[in-house]
């Protein structure tokens, strides 16, 4: 119940839900340190025990992305960050979501199957060093999820990101024959953050050429995005790091081939699940988390809107047998 009440809000309101509706009286710090200890046991048992899915789907989606988890000032002294003095108030949560996407909407399209959609996160790295014999944490977390939905036995495997150059390294690397698509909502806000960038917020005129870029890139013409962006790199840097983004995932951005294979080209769930497991819990206002308070709660969260929650347990139980 504890697990259950703290995965889905704060410790604080964990223990006024356990208090009013089982008659439990726990204070916030109780709840904080049970739950913190379930999901390390969560964690540990995720790391230890892989069930492959009997079946994979014809198609799986791997997503990858990254978002902020604010933490405390022990674990972001010296690294450098976002605020106006090269600091940092958070440290970087990563997070893998694997889906299927046969389901088509009235126009065709592929959207998300119901319940497909299993997330796996945490504060961790995925780089890793010349010296290094074995893969990072992260890219081993990823390739047990991979594993567990089984993405290496689906006929296409799709791994779709917002550009970030960590992605397609990781992709390269493990997953060679994948194809890889840059998120068309995500290349499409670049293009509005440079039309800002040269003609200043709410003008007409960035908008009008925000959306002809849209409209090239939904077309499949790169290459006239990259030459419009081209023209203003001399004068905006913000054009001038985009001409190269573009540049760089070209083939990852050719949304008319990616539709006609029926493919997703957005990465909805991934955001989705960047927001909903770690956004709604971990970002709530005055937080700040250790390392591995928030890995621990991630860890739980991730349980439970997994449908793993119940997994977990029932090998607990045959454990202590």
């Amino acid at each position: 119940m504890i697990g259950i009440a703290a995965a889905r809000t704060s410790f604080k309101g964990a223990s006024t839900l356990l208090r009013e509706l089982a008659g439990l009286a726990l204070a916030p710090k109780t709840v904080e340190r049970h739950a913190e200890a379930l999901g390390r046991e969560i964690a540990a048992d995720e790391d230890r025990v892989i069930e492959p899915e009997p079946t994979a789907a014809a198609t799986l989606y791997l997503g990858l992305d990254g978002t902020g988890v604010p933490a405390r000032t022990s674990e972001v002294d010296g690294r450098a960050g976002k605020q106006p003095d090269g600091s940092s108030r958070t440290r970087e949560a990563k997070l893998t979501v694997v889906w299927s996407a046969d389901t088509r909407d009235p126009a065709g399209r592929p959207v998300r199957d119901p319940g497909s959609a299993t997330d796996n996160a945490a504060i961790e790295t995925i780089a890793t060093r010349d010296t290094d014999t074995e893969p990072a944490p992260f890219a081993r977390r990823v390739l047990r999820e991979a594993e567990r939905r089984g993405f290496d036995r689906a006929t296409r495997r799709v791994i779709l990101g917002d550009g970030a150059p960590w992605i397609w390294s990781f992709a390269d690397e493990h997953f060679p024959d994948a194809i890889q698509i840059v998120d068309i909502f995500h290349a499409k806000g670049h293009l509005f953050e440079v039309a800002r960038a040269i003609f200043g917020h709410g003008s007409e005129i960035g908008e009008q050429w925000a959306r002809k870029r849209r409209e090239e890139l939904d077309g499949g013409r790169v290459d006239e995005v990259i030459a419009a962006l081209r023209g203003h790199a001399g004068t905006c840097e913000e054009a001038r790091r985009n001409t190269e983004y573009f540049a760089t995932n070209r083939q990852r951005m050719n949304y008319p081939k990616f539709r006609t294979m029926g493919l997703c080209v957005a990465s909805g769930g991934v955001e989705g699940g960047c927001k909903h497991i770690v956004g709604v819990r971990l970002k709530q206002g005055g937080m700040r988390w250790t390392v591995n308070g928030a890995n621990a709660i991630i860890a739980l969260r991730c349980a439970v809107e997994s449908n793993r929650f119940d997994d977990f347990w029932e090998r607990r139980a045959d454990a202590t047998a």
